[in-house]
């Protein structure tokens, strides 16, 4: 019996030595394991390149490039800065303008940070440059932005943590010329000449009118609004143009149309001739008045123009008239027998 218990302890310890020599075993082959790993990183670290010069020591996060475009608009005539990734200078080893114009080949400007030098592909415009020396700034410059400037501009920043990329998209504005003028027929014409983008047109008094877009072979449009006014009586009317620019506005007076000047004149003749007519009506009756008057009063005055009207024919009847001879002749002789007769009783 006692036997029995010392084989079993013997077989129970050889048990746990063997389980304890197997986990001494496994742990060393896992450490040696990691070990290696480990050195295999370091020499997969070491071995990375950038641009295909080596980084020893160094990691580096090689990826995608991260790339930003922006839309940039900017007036005719004005001075556009466009900038580069903001990037420690310390740490860019290639920088690259590329510029596409509308009908022209691309253009490149690059500036190697480790030799300080700057190429130039294809670039004839001089008011494109670099805004400062490159080794201080990598910002370009346009003075004076032109139309021919639409186009695109990207920054490409080659750093040993990856290219970095930011790009705009220039849009050049140009303000319209406005002009206001009257055809024939009370008909209004507004026009935004050459403008970019196209200008839109509004009316006061506010009115649906015709509205044509004419393009030009350098990015500028012309608008023309019409709008006849011939059978609304306004007298003025202000043409507004409405532009990213600035805003304009125009003002007319209309001229009246010739079927309106004509009912006008007859308006204002009317009164005139009734006050000609009240004025020779008035006139008329006063000499008329006065004409009855003067006649009146030389009548009353010179009762004796009839006896002086009549003389001529008194003394041609006396003349050719024997009977009033023979009156004549009685009755002197009885004038003279009573002067006769009182002279007779005048002396008794």
């Amino acid at each position: 019996m006692l036997c029995t218990w010392r084989t079993s302890d013997q077989r129970l310890l050889l048990t746990l030595v063997v389980f304890l020599v197997a986990e001494c075993i496994s742990a060393g082959v896992g450490t040696t394991s990691n070990s290696w790993m480990q050195q295999m990183g370091k020499d997969n670290y070491s071995s990375v390149s950038v641009n295909g010069s080596s980084m020893d020591g160094k990691q580096s996060k090689l990826g995608p490039p991260t790339e930003v475009n922006t839309s940039l608009s900017v007036p005719v005539g004005m001075k556009a800065v466009l900038y580069c990734p903001h990037i420690p200078l310390t740490t860019v080893v290639l920088t690259t303008w590329e510029i596409v114009l509308r009908d022209k080949p691309s253009c490149t400007r690059a500036y190697r940070t480790d030799t300080n030098e700057t190429k130039e592909g294809n670039c004839t415009d001089k008011r494109i440059t670099w805004a400062s020396r490159p080794d201080e700034t990598l910002t370009l410059q346009i003075d004076p932005v032109d139309i021919t400037h639409d186009g695109y501009y990207g920054c490409q920043v080659v750093t040993p943590d990856g290219n970095f990329h930011h790009g705009y998209h220039l849009q050049v504005l140009v303000p319209p010329e406005v002009t206001l003028f009257q055809s024939k027929n009370r008909t209004v014409v507004c026009r935004a000449i050459a403008g970019k983008p196209a200008a839109q047109i509004s009316w006061t008094p506010q009115r649906a009118c015709e509205t044509k877009q004419e393009y030009w072979d350098n990015g500028t449009v012309t608008v023309q609004s019409t709008c006849p006014w011939e059978e609304h009586h306004v007298p003025s009317v202000s043409c507004t143009v409405s532009h990213v620019t600035s805003n304009k506005s125009l003002s007319l007076e209309l001229n009246q149309g010739p079927q309106t000047t004509t009912n006008l004149r007859i308006l204002y003749s009317i009164p005139c001739i009734f006050i000609v007519l009240a004025i020779g009506g008035s006139i008329w009756l006063l000499k008329n008045g006065g004409c009855r008057k003067g006649k009146l009063k030389k009548t009353e005055a010179n009762p004796s123009v009839e006896e002086d009207e009549m003389q001529p024919y008194a003394s041609y009847t006396e003349k050719n008239n024997p009977l009033y001879d023979t009156a004549n002749k009685v009755k002197m002789s009885r004038v003279l027998q009573s002067e006769v007769d009182g002279t007779g009783l005048n002396t008794l």
